[in-house]
């Protein structure tokens, strides 16, 4: 794992911030050192999807947004030897190409595409793990409504992603807790600076109120937050109410 120093010297000009090759090589201790509860919600993710499999007719998953791949060796290791279709699906080519070097599996098939215009399959499980606020958000909503059209009565959405608050007091507070754990990963302010300007015109980021209204919209049952740290948090979305 290549140690990530995308923005340890200084930069003449800060660009917005790309999936390439550059970022592919660092990416894993890129977004260990900057995601609160990443190795939480990765492995977490997948004990989800493989427990939501039985009960459904379908067998495909959907790892939207995959970058390297972290979710859907995480499905592949939560199912074992249990046969399932999975789709890891991202529209970098470099990240893409770094995710077939790491992950050999026949269950899997790697496809790039833009998300947001992709011919959904039936399934049962889509993942979208940290994705989501790096779309255009007048996309969002349709994305989400293409996805429930092909989802199992009995399947799940998960999504995680970087939050925003209402309340301005509750925003500083996970901004700068959010800071000091940038900073004890080992980040130095040059490089939280320059990544934050180049994350600017790109990361647009939902309050959680936003999402559950866009979920409803879309026309899902229920949201339920499994997972929250700080400004971070993951939902699990089901297209019928959950029984007792």
């Amino acid at each position: 794992m290549k140690r990530d120093e995308v923005f340890r010297k200084p930069q003449p000009q800060i660009v917005d911030f790309v999936f390439d090759e550059t970022v592919a090589a660092a990416f894993t201790d890129m977004i260990r050192r900057s995601v609160p509860g990443y190795e939480v919600v990765v492995p977490m993710t997948g004990l989800l999807a493989a427990r939501a499999l039985p009960d459904c007719s379908h067998r495909h998953i959907y790892d939207l947004g995959c970058s390297l791949g972290a979710s859907t060796l995480a499905v592949l290791r939560a199912l074992d030897d249990a046969p399932c279709q999975l789709s890891a699906v991202d529209n970098s080519a470099a990240m893409l190409k770094r995710a077939a070097e790491l992950i050999d599996d026949s269950r899997v098939t790697f496809v790039e595409a833009d998300i947001t215009t992709l011919e959904f399959e039936p399934c049962a499980v889509v993942l979208m793990n940290w994705v989501q606020q790096f779309l255009d958000p007048a996309a969002r909503l349709e994305l989400l409504q293409r996805i429930r059209a092909r989802l199992d009565p009995q399947g799940l959405l998960i999504v995680s992603e970087k939050i925003r608050f209402s309340d301005p007091a509750e925003q500083a507070y996970c901004d700068a807790a959010h800071l000091e754990f940038k900073r004890a990963n080992g980040y130095s302010e040059l490089e939280i600076s320059q990544k934050r300007s180049a994350l600017e015109n790109v990361m647009l980021i939902d309050t959680e109120e936003e999402h559950r209204q866009r979920f409803t919209q879309a026309g899902f049952a229920h949201v339920q937050k499994w997972f929250s740290c700080l400004n971070w948090a993951s939902f699990v979305v089901r297209p019928e109410p959950v029984k007792a």
